[in-house]
This record gives C-alpha cells, sequence and structure tokens, in this order.
C-alpha cells in the first residue's frame, strides 16, 4: 500500500518557528484535515537538526539543473538522499550535468520539493482534497510568521 503526504515546509531551508506556534500551528492543521475515526492520518511536525530533503517520492520524474537547464538523473538524486540519509550540513553539491556547485533548493523538480529544517505533514489525509488549500497555507503562514510551500508525496 502506497502512503500519501502533504507537507508544508519553510521557504528558508534553515529557519524554525518556535515550539508553541509550531504546536498551533499542528492543532490548526488537526482542525481543517479531521478524521473522523482517529485512525486513517497522522498529523506530525519534525524539527531538524540538519537540513532535511522533503520530496514528492513517487510523482518526481524530473529534475532540472538551474545553471545549465539540463536534466539531471534521477539515480543521482536517489544516490545523494541514500549517501546523506537525506540530511544535509549545507544545501551546495555539485551536480553531474555540468560539474557545478548548486544549492539543492535551487534544483526545479517536475513536483514541488523541498528542503527544511522543519516540517509539518498530513500522513494518509482523511479528507477528500488531500492538499493545504492557498487559505489554509496562509493560515499556517500567519500562525508560524514564516511563508511557506507545499509539498505532496507518493511514497
Amino acid at each position: 500500500m502506497s502512503d500519501f503526504y502533504t507537507s508544508l515546509i519553510p521557504t528558508d531551508v534553515t529557519w524554525q518557528p518556535a515550539s508553541a506556534a509550531a504546536a498551533e500551528a499542528a492543532a490548526y492543521v488537526r482542525r481543517v484535515f479531521p478524521d473522523p475515526d482517529g485512525v486513517q492520518q497522522s498529523v506530525t511536525v519534525g524539527f531538524h537538526d540538519r537540513i532535511t530533503a522533503v520530496d514528492a517520492g513517487e510523482n518526481v520524474q524530473q529534475i532540472t539543473c538551474p545553471r545549465c537547464d539540463r536534466d539531471i538523473a534521477l539515480d543521482w538524486y536517489q544516490d545523494l538522499l541514500e549517501e546523506t540519509g537525506g540530511e544535509f550540513d549545507s544545501v551546495l553539491v555539485t551536480v553531474p550535468c555540468c560539474e557545478t556547485a548548486v544549492a539543492l533548493d535551487t534544483l526545479t523538480f517536475d513536483w514541488p520539493s523541498g528542503f527544511a529544517r522543519f516540517e509539518i505533514a498530513v500522513a494518509n489525509p482523511a479528507r477528500p482534497e488531500f492538499a493545504f488549500t492557498p487559505d489554509e497555507i496562509r493560515a499556517v503562514e500567519a500562525i508560524l510568521g514564516h511563508p511557506l510551500r507545499q509539498v505532496v508525496a507518493h511514497i
């Protein structure tokens, strides 16, 4: 069985909110993603010590280099995540297409993906609309005090 995740991450890869704001945001997310039976979905808040990959899983089919505009092999990215455990001290990597150092968060993914030290995720959303709406994203941004981006993953 596949799992689906919808996550919100800060646009700044190193930013983290205060614990109280994160708890308030999680409470809001639980209200807008009701799980009547309390068994289908889970809402998690993650504070990461290192910059962590938050990608779209099986949804990602193409990655493009921001420097040379060529495609980057998915195997290269998967190997990178495997070698690092998906955690990074710096977002700078040397891409294989042009052997240039680029920031991971500037790679162009065909499905929104990102890197962050903070994440709010809903696993297997119980509601029919499994992604956050624009209004819900704005509400969580207001609670946290920082702009966010959404990542929807099929794992």
